[in-house]
């Protein structure tokens, strides 16, 4: 589903999301975000599920969208451009995560053993889901494009995760908290997967952070409706129903407001990965 332009001018706030956790999955509580936003802001809200990153970050530059849940790259695209990110999530106190390679348990892989396997990502925008790892990948002396003998996008962590699982490819990455070490990779295939699911994977390599995702703001909302909803985003955490959409949503404890242009160093991930 993606926003369409307005014909007219209109009285409401669309606000989209990234196809990331799942279409389903987002669609299906896009009406709760959309129900609770409307009460906070007193407008009638539209929240929509964006086809692609590429398609979120083209509406909030059009102003087809007045605000969405961006992941870091598309951020820093937008900053690039003049927009601001009002807020970031917070997950686990930390305000920074990274990417975890891994395999089905049992593979045995390491990046050593990388040459012929085949790897599956989420999006090509996506920083812990191909950014990040395939950067690294790059530092260990290996290119992507000639390591795997294929690479494809599922549009989603669920949908990689499971093909890894169904044996349709070897390799993907999750986003997972920055002081990784261990098994600790697994709470990112739990927050994707459910409970238990992290047993069914194994750790290849840990890469290095990035900023978390954030809530950039399309250019010429008027500053009281950005003021209200950046108050709205960061009082979330102080109602069950705004800890609910956290969990559910946002995949963070709470929001912080983000420091200006907090993401243009994300760029130099961006070209060591094409």
């Amino acid at each position: 589903m993606t926003l369409q332009a307005p014909s007219t001018p209109r009285h409401s706030f669309r606000f989209g999301l990234p196809p990331s956790l799942g279409s389903e999955t987002a669609r299906e509580r896009a009406d709760r975000l959309a129900s609770f936003l409307q009460r906070a802001l007193g407008k009638l809200v539209e929240v929509s599920v964006a086809s692609s990153y590429e398609t979120l970050a083209k509406d909030l530059l059009s102003g087809r969208a007045d605000a969405a849940w961006a992941p870091p790259f598309v951020c820093a695209r937008m900053e690039a451009m003049g927009v601001r990110v009002v807020v970031r999530g917070v997950r686990r106190g930390m305000s920074s995560y990274r990417a975890a390679l891994v395999c089905r348990a049992g593979a045995g892989l390491t990046v050593e053993r990388l040459k012929g396997t085949s790897a599956v990502w989420v999006d090509r925008d996506s920083v812990a889901g191909y950014l990040l790892p395939t950067a690294y990948l790059k530092t260990q002396g290996l290119e992507p494009s000639r390591a795997f003998f294929a690479q494809h996008f599922a549009g989603s962590y669920q949908g990689a995760l499971e093909s890894v699982l169904d044996g349709k490819a070897d390799v993907t990455s999750v986003f997972c908290p920055p002081a990784s070490t261990g098994l600790s990779f697994a709470t990112g295939v739990e927050d994707v997967l459910g409970a238990g699911a992290g047993r069914r994977f194994e750790l290849i390599a840990y890469t290095d952070e990035a900023p978390n995702d954030g809530v950039p703001v399309a250019m010429g909302l008027p500053p009281q409706l950005v003021s209200s909803l950046e108050s709205t985003l960061l009082s979330l955490q102080s109602s069950p129903d705004g800890q609910a959409l956290l969990k559910d949503i946002f995949n963070a404890e709470r929001f912080e407001t983000a420091p200006r242009m907090g993401y243009r160093a994300l760029y130099r991930v961006a070209l060591a990965s094409l």
